[in-house]
């Protein structure tokens, strides 16, 4: 895959996963323009996530039937049509309704990295996902530095005007620059592909990627959905754009793990999950401290969102090794971030207004605690002696990557 190519479905990642982020660094002005009581405001991010969910369950399987590009511009389209309704919300019913709207179509990402997965050769495709994920994580905490100072300037509607016109502007990019995908075979029918999507869950190895992802954004969307508010008020008192600025912390720690694709494709998941699930565990020591001091904060942002990017490539790594399945798998994936961030985003307003900033980061270190928990019990041997196929599947993934190999029986004659 070119590198523009990559870089226009990394914008597209950010740009769309924007829509459902922007509303964190103005939560407060937001919440008060629309009357949602201030232990509430969480659910504006939440309400995105929610339709998120529902958009994970009914539209990403469509990647599997119809055809992607023509996918990703539609979906673009409509999610400009849910910022256009939060933007002219004339009352919380109307904001609320139009970032589900929003949230639904904001899936385009996983068609996204699922049409980067598809188009790319074994050996590369942990590259490619890991640059096109990356635009994820730009636009998640881009869309802090970004809404913040658009906010400040024109207030919080002018951030959803914006997101909908450079929507609009990618929709029609898309159809022009990106060419048609070739499948191998005919895809499956539509209600074919949401089945296979439930069968995925009785799978250990994704049931357990699943899990870790789960945690690994609950505890993201702790932090993310929670910080503007000890942020605005005492003792620091910062303004929309200040508290906007803190996202250029996490940009520096998700750039940080851009290789993390390679090193999945170098057969290191495994390890690189753990390592990650770690630090991540550790990142919260230095985020409690924000009553006192600024700088630990930042240092525990770029922790946090170096190990929140490994692990997040590494897991889809792992998991896109089907190209004719590759969207409901990671859509599948995506449930669980979806449910994750949600659970991060609702709890953490409720749990700060209850017990300050020093419960919010006990809330999200026992979120990180967790998902290290599950990454270890599955590193444990399975009792009944199996041959425990499933556990070993980023090793067999990424030696066929190395090895140029795509079929399992090419794989077979790739000596270790």
């Amino acid at each position: 895959m070119d590198a523009w190519r990559r870089l226009l479905l990394a914008v597209v990642c950010g740009v769309a996963v924007a829509s459902v982020y922007a509303a964190q660094p103005v939560l407060e002005p937001m919440g008060r323009d629309l009357d949602v009581p201030a232990g509430l405001t969480g659910w504006i991010v939440a309400t995105g996530q929610v339709g998120y969910l529902a958009g994970l369950v009914l539209l990403v399987p469509l990647g599997d039937v119809v055809d992607r590009r023509r996918l990703i511009a539609v979906h673009l389209a409509l999610t400009a049509g849910g910022m256009l309704l939060t933007a002219s919300a004339p009352a919380a019913w109307g904001a609320f309704a139009g970032l589900a709207v929003a949230g639904v179509f904001a899936v385009v990402v996983q068609t996204t990295v699922a049409y980067a997965a598809a188009v790319s050769p074994p050996a590369e495709r942990g590259r490619n996902i890991g640059v096109v994920t990356s635009g994820v994580v730009v636009g998640i905490l881009g869309a802090r530095v970004v809404a913040g100072t658009l906010a400040g300037a024109w207030g919080w509607r002018s951030v959803y005007a914006v997101l909908a016109v450079l929507s609009l502007g990618l929709a029609a990019l898309v159809l022009v620059a990106l060419p048609r995908e070739e499948r191998p075979r005919r895809p499956a029918g539509y209600r074919r592909a949401v089945v296979s999507l439930g069968g995925l869950f009785t799978r250990r190895a994704f049931l357990t990627r699943g899990l870790v992802a789960f945690f690994l954004f609950a505890s993201f969307g702790t932090l993310w959905s929670g910080l503007s508010l000890p942020l605005a008020g005492s003792p620091w008192q910062l303004s929309e754009s200040q508290i906007g600025l803190f996202g250029i912390a996490g940009l520096a720690g998700a750039l940080g793990a851009a290789r993390a694709g390679r090193w999945a494709d170098d057969g290191r998941a495994g390890p690189v999950t753990g390592l990650a699930l770690a630090l991540l565990v550790l990142s919260w020591a230095a985020i409690a401290q924000l009553p006192w001091s600024l700088w630990f904060l930042v240092v525990g942002i770029v922790v946090l969102d170096f190990a929140v990017q490994a692990v997040h490539v590494s897991n889809q790594h792992v998991l896109t090794a089907h190209p004719d399945r590759t969207s409901g798998v990671v859509g599948g994936y995506m449930v669980f971030y979806s449910l994750g961030s949600a659970l991060g985003a609702a709890a953490t307003t409720a749990v700060f207004t209850a017990h300050g900033w020093a419960g919010s980061s006990l809330l999200g270190a026992g979120f990180a605690a967790c998902a290290l928990a599950v990454w270890a019990t599955d590193r444990q041997p399975p009792r009944d002696g199996t041959s425990g196929a499933n556990l070993r599947t980023e090793n067999v993934e990424a030696h066929g990557a190395r090895c140029g190999m795509h079929h399992s029986r090419k794989r077979s004659a790739c000596k270790s």
